[in-house]
Parts: structure tokens; sequence; C-alpha cells
């Protein structure tokens, strides 16, 4: 099949040996010539993409010019903070440990977010744990439709049909920590004059699976035009843990483990990866329905969520913008 080979040789078998030259070329012409920064800053989640990120990030200019932040907060999963400084000393990248449990006591996150859930499971409360889930694309027609699924202290689980407003409230409030994280990584990119990496892949970035002024906000972005597929070849290229390598892809923004899949995505990375290489590449549904082992239908679905999100996230993508162009400004 055109598809299958296609997607090998692009994006599954490409030279990640000229890939990392390019891309680590590209950040020190990038920090000296336009930024004006002297190294990076990267906030690493233990995540395949940051800590591709910050080793590439090493290779451009250095381990000691690259400063890791480590920001996990109460609903963190344990492994956030143990693989983001087991890629540190990996790499021998300087860090900060930066808990923002006390930030987000400050904001009233908690609180507010535990009145949107109460909305909907009145019984929460101290000892539940709960993540919001996406009824699947490819299984469902129509609007997105989520739901919140909450374990209480005895480990039974519910699971609650979110409204509009419960929903806009929890996702209002949990983007506090994503804004918050961010805060912090300029305050240090301002004391040591450096540039703040970002670490969304091309997925996520085509996809707007970031939060405006959040982990979106960058100076850089080394690996947006990368699918994730590339990213897990580079990974493996660049030596990084194999414990980070093999952990799945999660969001670590609620309390209870969560994929990417089931908050944002309608399919496994991989998948999705296809999904999005032939929607950019003009090969018909049938062919990816094929190689894929779905439905024409399902695809079709997945196809139009793909350019729903295009549509709905576009604003995330935007600058501030202006009443009238400022032609001085705009021409330096």
């Amino acid at each position: 099949m055109a598809l299958a080979e296609a997607f090998h040789r692009q994006i599954e078998e490409f030279d990640a040996a000229a890939k990392v030259a390019h891309i680590s070329g590209r950040i020190r012409e990038i920090l000296i010539h336009q930024l004006k920064r002297r190294g990076v800053v990267v906030g690493l989640s233990g995540g395949i993409d940051s800590s591709v990120t910050a080793a590439l990030a090493a290779e451009a200019v250095g381990n000691r010019r690259v400063l890791a932040i480590l920001m996990p907060e109460r609903h963190s999963s344990p492994e956030t903070l143990e693989m983001g400084e087991l890629l540190a000393h990996h790499f021998n990248i300087p860090f900060e440990h930066e808990d923002i449990t006390g930030i987000l006591d400050a904001v009233r996150f908690y609180p507010r977010y535990l009145q949107a859930v109460r909305q909907v499971i009145p019984g929460y409360g101290d000892g539940w744990t709960s993540k919001i889930v996406r009824a699947n694309v490819i299984e469902n027609k129509g609007f997105a439709l989520f739901s919140i699924v909450a374990r209480a202290p005895d480990g039974i689980e519910t699971e609650e049909r979110l409204p509009l407003q419960a929903y806009l409230q929890i996702v209002a409030a949990t983007n506090f920590k994503q804004r918050i994280r961010k805060m912090l990584e300029y305050y240090y990119a301002d004391r040591y004059n450096f540039a703040v990496a970002g670490t969304p892949n091309r997925l996520e970035y085509d996809q707007g699976f970031f939060v405006k002024q959040g982990d979106g906000a960058a100076d850089l972005k080394p690996i947006a035009h990368l699918y994730k597929t590339q990213v897990y070849r580079l990974a493996e290229f660049l030596a990084i843990p194999d414990a980070i390598r093999n952990r799945p892809p999660t969001t670590d923004t609620y309390s209870m483990p969560q994929s990417q899949d089931e908050f944002y995505f309608s399919l496994p990375y991989h998948q999705m990866d296809l999904c999005l290489f032939a929607k950019n590449n003009g090969f018909p549904v049938q062919e990816a329905a094929e190689v894929l082992g779905l439905t024409g239908t399902q695809v079709q679905r997945v196809f139009d969520d793909i350019d729903t999100k295009r549509t709905t996230t576009r604003y995330q993508h935007f600058p501030p913008l202006l009443m009238e162009e400022i032609p001085e400004i705009e021409a330096l």
C-alpha cells in the first residue's frame, strides 16, 4: 500500500542523525541571531516530548547551558518527578525543583476544581481521585461529549456525564497548572538570559492540544514539526532512558492516570500520526482504513475530528490581535 510505504519511509525510518543535526543547528542559529539568548529552559514532565526537547537543547548548546525545571503538584503522578530527575541526571543537565502545589493553593485551584466536580458527583471530596474522559469519536458520531470518572477512597468508581458549565470550569481550573509552570519557566529564563523551549509535537501543535499562554507559550518549539512517532525515533537515537521511552503518553493533569487518547485524541498516537499523515498528504480514507484495520466510516470520523479541532483551536495559535497594523514594528 502506498500509504503504509510512505509512512514507514518518511515517518518511521527517517534519518534521525540528520534530523538531530538540523534541529540542534537551528536552535543555535535562533538563539544567536534572533532571540539573543545564552541558553535554553525546558520544563520537564518526565514524558517523551520534553525529554527529547531537553536532549536536543543540550546537543545544540551543551548541557550546562540548558536548565530543566521540574514542577509537580499535589495531583501529579510520582513518576513525573522521578522521570524528570532521571532525564536531567542522564544528560547531566542542571535542574530546579519547583513544587507548584502552594501556588495552586493560592489561586484556589483545588476548591475551584472540587466545586466543579461536585456539580455532578456531590459526595466528591478528600481521598477521591478523578479525571475527565471524552467519548471515542470513532464510535460516536456528533459532538464530543465529556464525562468525569471519579474513584472513591473505597475504590468504587463513578462516571457521570459533564454538563457544559462543569466541564468548562474543570478545564479553566486545570489550565492554571500549565500557566503557572510557564510563569516559572520564564522566571528562570529571565534570570539567566535563556530562552524558553516549548515541547509540543506535530500532532499536539496541529490539533491545539496545549493551553494558550501556558504550555503553548515559548520562544522556540524544536519538535513542533515532528510527528510523535518521529519523536520516539529521536528518543532512541538520543539514548533517552528506557524508562521514559516505555512510559505511556499521559496528560499528568488529573489525579487519576489518564491517557491522551482518553482525553483528547481519537486513537493512540501511532494511529493518529498515520491518520494525520494520510490527511495531510491526500491519501484516501479507505486506504487509511485498510492500513489501520478500521472501517472507512471510522477513519472519516477521525478526519472530520481533525478538521474540527483545527477550526476550534485556531485562536490558540493567534498572537494578540491588533485593531490596526503598526508598520514600524512589523518591519523590524
